[in-house]
């Protein structure tokens, strides 16, 4: 025991007073900082400041859509009529599209009362975010004036066609509780992405650290003093240990800046991200179980490559659960308690994501928690069974790539 302790303390400090676990502490939140606020301001300026033309035989209906668009102010379009249009005018509104000179025109025909076909032409076929502007602002022009062919005065159009807002409450413990929906999902978003990351990281800076040791054959002269199950779990501690020492600086530093005066402003109103003592148990656990379980299994292959190159061709047995997580991102955050989302939830390899997902949406029964981390030590435990196996053998092996039967056969070795 006291082998594991003096290794695992070998690799904290030599990686804490290292150049790299400096400049990523301040970079790495830095970065992601960039990211969401790159992502936020890309999404809120989305369709912003089109030149567009609404061309329609009805002039009455073009001037209600364009009123429509233009009290948007958040879109900062500009709109123009051509009423009434005849097939010339659209065959020219697709010469100015064409050279640019509008981003697009609605075409919209009214054959008979209460028929209407619509048809938005534009330059870019990716441009939801005016598709959607324009499709809306077409559907309420038109309500507006069938609900004022019936005779229904102008007032009274305003009045029934006036949206309403939607608080969105959330029912935790019999109690009431306000929530946003986008918040939760950016919120969650942000914390599986960040666990994703650093389990990843971590797991493979165990990977390089086997790989590093190995060719400058420093191996040789420990193992004189030091069994290699010593060795490999002095080595996972002691990078965890730097792991969580990181999330520690973050999360304290997190802590201060929403207490701070600036911090309360912006994480307010439909900012407002709420993060619970539980949930954050959770996060270092998930951390701590999930680390475990990608380092062992890199520190397992490093120990049969020779290079750091032959180490990357593995990380897709990593990528490939947490891409999977992600994709169904959406689906989690929405069906928190599906069958589907309780059996990913559950498989080691995904768990610290998508539970971490299902407890930002809708916090899950303390049993199927407790059933994850269950299986994330039962996965843990077999894993590192294997990987000691084929590490004791593997290190020593130099100048030939092990393969598959070899590595069988070194699991039988006692």
């Amino acid at each position: 025991m006291r082998d594991i302790w003096l290794i695992a303390k070998r690799e904290y400090m030599e990686q804490v007073k290292g150049k790299a676990f400096k400049v990523t502490t301040v970079l790495i939140p830095l970065v992601f900082i960039g990211l969401f606020a790159l992502i936020a301001l890309a999404g809120k300026n989305s369709g912003v400041g089109k030149h567009i033309v609404i061309a329609t035989a009805d002039p009455a209906l073009a001037a209600r859509i364009r009123q429509t668009l233009v009290a948007d102010k958040d879109a900062k379009m500009t709109v123009d009529v051509a009423a009434p249009a005849t097939p010339d005018d659209r065959q020219r509104l697709i010469g100015e599209v064409d050279q640019k000179q509008i981003d697009g025109f609605l075409w919209l025909e009214t054959p008979a009362e209460g028929a209407a076909k619509a048809t938005f032409d534009s330059r870019s076929s990716g441009d939801f975010a005016t598709e959607a502007r324009v499709q809306s602002a077409l559907n309420h022009a038109l309500v507006e004036q069938r609900l004022a062919a019936r005779g229904i005065s102008g007032n009274d159009v305003e009045a029934l066609t006036k949206p309403i807002d939607l608080t969105t409450v959330q029912v935790k413990n019999g109690k009431e509780t306000v929530s946003n929906a986008l918040s939760t999902f950016w919120a969650a978003y942000a914390m599986t992405f960040l666990l994703s990351f650093t389990v990843v990281m971590y797991g493979m800076n165990v990977g390089r650290s086997v790989i590093q040791e190995k060719t400058s054959r420093i191996f040789e002269v420990m193992l004189a003093t030091v069994r290699p199950n010593d060795m490999l779990a002095g080595k996972l501690i002691g990078i965890g240990a730097v792991g969580l020492t990181q999330i520690a600086i973050w999360m304290a530093a997190a802590g201060l800046f929403a207490a701070s005066a600036l911090g309360a402003s912006l994480l307010s109103g439909s900012l407002k991200v709420h993060v619970s003592a539980a949930e954050i148990v959770l996060f270092c656990a998930y951390f701590v179980l999930g680390y475990a379980l990608y380092s062992t299994l890199f520190a397992g292959l490093a120990s049969t490559c020779d290079t750091e190159q032959e180490l990357q061709q593995y990380s897709p047995l990593a990528a490939v659960p947490i891409w999977l997580s992600f994709g169904m991102i959406a689906f989690i955050v929405s069906n928190p308690n599906s069958i589907w989302s309780v059996a990913i939830s559950m498989f080691p390899p995904c768990a610290p994501i998508t539970m971490f997902l299902r407890l930002a949406s809708q916090f899950p029964p303390y049993w199927q928690i407790a059933l994850s981390l269950g299986l994330m030590v039962v996965s843990v435990y077999i894993l590192l069974w294997l990987a000691s196996r084929i590490y004791r053998v593997g290190i020593l092996m130099y100048g030939k790539r092990a393969t598959l039967p070899e590595m069988l056969r070194w699991l039988r070795y006692s």
